[in-house]
């Protein structure tokens, strides 16, 4: 996601400093037309708007912690990690006792739908904050909400994941209890495509799904640590999570199983598995 947010930013005419710990990240960036930062501190003191795209939300802890005294008054972090609501309050508290501007600004769409403009964005902030950003956010997403005050941005990634999560295991399901009855695949996807059970999940994993094509757009185990940051926060605040506690059994069964580093529609290939065995 990273690596789309800065193409996608070039691509617009914007200077682009970054960083990733990964050679070939800095060196596509490079390529692209960035600039490559000798590390993250660099970007930090270079930049007055700085992009924060990290697994979670430990790591974004991690590198403003490293920043130190790099991170001056009057900075703005715009993060779009999928963190820890609780977390991401915390940080916005330490950042606003230093006079660091800080959204937490989401992101709901895959890094193709990014590079494209197309992402919905869920920024968290206060309302100044959010407009003085806005040319950086009309650029990524064609859809952008202001969800409120910092760490709204976090819980309503939550809430969006967790309904396009459980699409995406209820296709799964459905395809896998195709193939179990006798039923084509692809003939059951294109009917589910033409009625009522139709989600737009179908039109981005369906055939990835029928053709068995896991090569890893957005990775399970990445959304797994999702469904446990949805059931936790479910829990602290006193909702029951019967189906995303389903959906992570199964994740995590799927992760046990070695697909973690595969693509999260991958979570088929633990329900065919399951219809399989049970055939004479």
């Amino acid at each position: 996601m990273g690596s789309a947010l800065a193409d996608r930013l070039v691509g617009a005419g914007q200077r682009v400093i970054g960083w990733d710990i990964e050679d070939e990240r800095r060196g596509a960036l490079r390529e692209r037309g960035g600039e490559v930062a000798h590390d993250a501190q660099e970007v930090f003191s270079g930049c007055s708007r700085v992009l924060l795209s990290l697994p979670s939300h430990r790591e974004v802890g991690d590198v403003v912690r490293a920043a130190g005294t790099t991170l001056s008054r009057g900075l703005t972090i715009i993060d779009t990690t999928t963190g820890d609501p609780a977390s991401t309050e915390a940080l916005a508290r330490t950042m606003d006792e230093q006079g660091i501007v800080y959204l937490d600004a989401t992101i709901s769409g895959s890094s193709a739908q990014v590079r494209a403009g197309s992402a919905t964005l869920m920024v968290g902030g206060d309302a100044e904050s959010f407009a003085a950003c806005s040319d950086i956010f009309a650029l990524i997403g064609s859809q952008v909400f202001h969800t409120g005050s910092t760490g709204t941005g976090a819980k309503m990634k939550l809430v969006t994941n967790l309904v396009l999560g459980l699409n995406r295991a209820a296709l799964a399901e459905g395809l896998a209890f195709a193939e179990s009855i006798g039923l084509d695949p692809t003939l059951s996807l294109a009917v589910m495509r033409g009625s009522l059970a139709y989600s737009r999940i179908m039109d981005t994993k369906g055939e990835r799904m029928v053709r068995g094509d896991f090569a890893p757009d957005a990775r399970l185990s990445q959304h797994l640590k999702d469904v446990h940051l949805i059931v936790d926060t479910g829990r602290d605040a006193g909702l029951p999570m019967p189906l995303s506690a389903a959906h992570r059994a199964v994740l995590e069964e799927a992760e046990a199983a070695g697909y973690g580093e595969l693509d999260n529609s991958a979570i088929i290939k633990v329900l065919l598995a399951a219809s399989r065995k049970r055939v004479p």
